[in-house]
């Protein structure tokens, strides 16, 4: 069994840095090169079905139902490219484009380590719902993303190689 206590003070699961990998097949594998300040909505949902066995009023069956998952929503985005763009009217045009998502989780880590992957969030058949700009400024430039919220049909923690079960 993992200890608990050499978890969180050698590796703690810290959401301060993440990576956004959007791929969109006939636009870019690679359509999110820009970084996001805040990330929100890696939520999924799960319906309580109650049933009630007749003449046993002390009990109640609870049995799983469907899921539902949230809106991902991306923050103060910045990027040197308009793909994000290019993918949203792409959806216009062929209503049933899908793409895939991965936000990534980095673990701090010493220098001489590098990057360290802690987890991987993969969501599956997403939508754009929302592409707003920020308000222009004359001082920046760089392309700016206010704000991204992506519809997705599925959600799955993916660990890192060597992870724990």
């Amino acid at each position: 069994m993992a200890n608990p206590a050499a978890e969180t003070v050698e590796y703690p699961f810290t959401a301060f840095n993440f990576a956004v990998e959007i791929n969109v097949p006939g636009v870019s594998s690679k359509v999110c090169a820009a970084s996001f300040s805040e990330c929100d909505g890696l939520d999924m949902t799960m319906e309580v079905k109650t049933l009630r066995e007749g003449g046993n009023n002390g009990r109640q069956i609870r049995l799983a139902g469907p899921l539902a998952y949230a809106q991902l929503t991306l923050k103060r985005g910045m990027t040197a490219s308009f793909e994000l763009w290019d993918w949203f009217g792409a959806v216009l045009e062929k209503p049933s484009l899908r793409a895939d998502a991965e936000v990534i989780v980095f673990a701090p880590s010493p220098a001489s380590e590098g990057i360290v992957e802690r987890a991987r969030f993969v969501l599956s058949r997403c939508l754009p719902v929302k592409l707003k700009a920020p308000p222009l400024n004359a001082k920046d430039g760089m392309v700016a993303i206010e704000e991204l919220q992506l519809a997705y049909e599925s959600l799955r923690l993916k660990r890192p190689r060597g992870g724990g079960a």
